[in-house]
């Protein structure tokens, strides 16, 4: 018997993914494996030591792998593999679905038993992370060991939305504009009878005043700290264009220069983990969490600011010409008609979490109802722009920041590539947005997960496998909440009763 001339692979190259993993099924474009192949040369003459392997979650959560440079270089032809079970988790790793039952409760072959999948580096994205010493670090996308993606993948979901607005001629613009609070680390509450199911929350305090809005005093109170964020984000490549003192003590808001496609929603994924890894090695916690349970605290909010461009021409497709009757374009008109026909169903992407939708109030600052307005910060869609500024676009003011960032601006494509197709022209400008005779944004996250199963652009354009995951996941936490007897309850009733 002949025997292969090849060599043999080591034992360490064996030992990650599977061999040839990513050649064999075709798994980069000509782009990624041009910057694998320059990323290779960079890591082998750098003086990187670890390498983390992130995956963003189905709640837009990175969770990752910290490997040596070796096996990251053999994950660079290899893949590397990757608990499938991360896919069954809720937010706080609560297991939704029976686990150990064929197709691993989805009817899905490759889940059965829950093996590893394969997390596919993706090199464009490859970062040296300031903060961490002799780190570098790539986000990938997840497959099942015979090459096909994992349907459950959000980077994928967005993929193939931009894929689609593509083929209609357009690409896909976002600008970023996300409110978070920075507060003093207290206690961590480690004790092990604080370590539960989740976690007891840190206990903390404020780190400046609030209630002087965009004051410069304020940002100043903690200017170490904004001025160390701003070195670390800058430096790992993250288009910071604005630091802003909002509302309560300690809110700040961050605003990033536009960005197309995929990059946008990449970019939030490293913002967030960014921004609360670098606050904690300061001895402080960042919270993204829209209302957080704080004195005086008062809720954030991620207002999603989007256009199109022409692809070949690259202009902005939601401007018109100078002297034109409208602020913007048809095109535009369409998208936001598409937006707002399907914002019902679409508030489960753009805000996944129950707290979420204590934000929705009245004159708050953030809608009520399902309204567009020309420069009204009290509409859902907030037109900015006029006629022959190359820098229109409408501002999506629903979004919380806890939102898995593929899936909102892909819920947006979606809706608004819906909204051009059918021509579905959203009417008039609402003057007054919150006394307009509108729908009202769904009241809870229940409420948002009826309309998501009564709306059908979700299952055509992101499939019914996952609007069902989703729904059994979402449904799965609503009713764990359900189960939880609250403050209020227990002072409403306990006494009285």
């Amino acid at each position: 018997m002949e025997s292969s001339s090849a060599p043999a692979p080591s034992l360490g190259e064996i030992g990650v993914g599977k061999l040839g993993f990513i050649e064999t099924h075709g798994l980069w474009t000509g782009a990624q494996a041009d910057a694998a192949e320059r990323l290779l040369r960079e890591v082998e003459a750098s003086d990187l030591r670890q390498f983390r392997i992130s995956w963003g979650d189905q709640h837009g959560i990175l969770r990752s792998k910290t490997v040596t440079r070796a096996d990251f270089l053999s994950a660079l032809r290899n893949g590397h593999d990757f608990q499938s079970a991360t896919l069954v988790m809720d937010t706080t790793n609560n297991i939704f679905v029976p686990l150990f039952v064929e197709g691993g409760g989805f009817g899905i072959p490759e889940m059965s038993g829950y093996p590893d999948t394969i997390l596919v580096p993706d090199p464009t994205t490859f970062r040296v992370l300031p903060w961490a010493d002799a780190t570098g670090w790539v986000l990938s996308d997840m497959y099942f060991s015979n090459g096909k993606p994992v349907p459950f993948s959000t980077r994928q979901i967005m993929r193939t939305q931009l894929e689609q607005l593509r083929e209609a001629g357009y690409e896909y613009v976002a600008g970023l504009e996300v409110e978070f609070y920075i507060t003093r680390m207290e206690d961590p509450m480690l004790a092990p009878e604080q370590s539960g199911y989740p976690p007891d929350a840190p206990k903390v305090s404020a780190v400046a005043h609030g209630f002087q809005y965009l004051t410069e005093n304020r940002n100043d109170e903690i200017d170490d700290i904004l001025q160390d964020l701003a070195r670390n984000l800058t430096a790992v490549g993250v288009p910071l264009r604005s630091m802003e003192d909002e509302w309560g003590p300690g809110q700040v808001e961050f605003t990033l220069d536009p960005m197309v496609g995929l990059e946008a929603a990449d970019t939030m994924l490293l913002f967030r983990s960014a921004i609360k890894q670098v606050c904690r090695r300061h001895g402080l916690h960042a919270s993204f969490m829209c209302r957080p349970a704080l004195a005086n605290f008062f809720s954030n909010g991620w207002h999603l600011h989007q256009s199109l461009r022409e692809v070949g021409s690259g202009r902005n497709a939601f401007t018109v010409d100078t002297g034109s009757n409208g602020p913007i374009s048809e095109v535009a008109r369409f998208f936001a008609g598409g937006i707002l026909e399907h914002a019902a169903a679409a508030s489960v992407f753009t805000t996944p979490t129950i707290n979420g939708y204590k934000r929705y109030q009245p004159n708050s600052f953030a809608p009520s109802k399902v309204t567009w307005a020309y420069e009204n910060r009290g509409a859902m869609i907030r037109v900015i722009g006029a006629p022959g500024d190359q820098g229109t676009h409408l501002e999506n003011r629903i979004g919380e920041p806890c939102a898995n960032p593929y899936l909102y601006m892909a819920s947006q494509i979606a809706a608004g590539l819906d909204g051009i197709e059918r021509r579905l022209d959203p009417g008039a400008f609402h003057e007054e947005p919150y006394n307009a005779d509108r729908p009202e944004v769904p009241a809870s996250l229940i409420d948002a997960l009826g309309a998501l199963r009564e709306d059908t652009l979700y299952r055509e354009r992101f499939g019914s496998e996952f609007v069902d995951y989703m729904l059994m996941m979402k449904t799965s936490e609503w009713r764990r909440f359900l189960s939880h007897v609250t403050d209020w309850e227990q002072r409403e009733y306990f006494e009285v009763f």
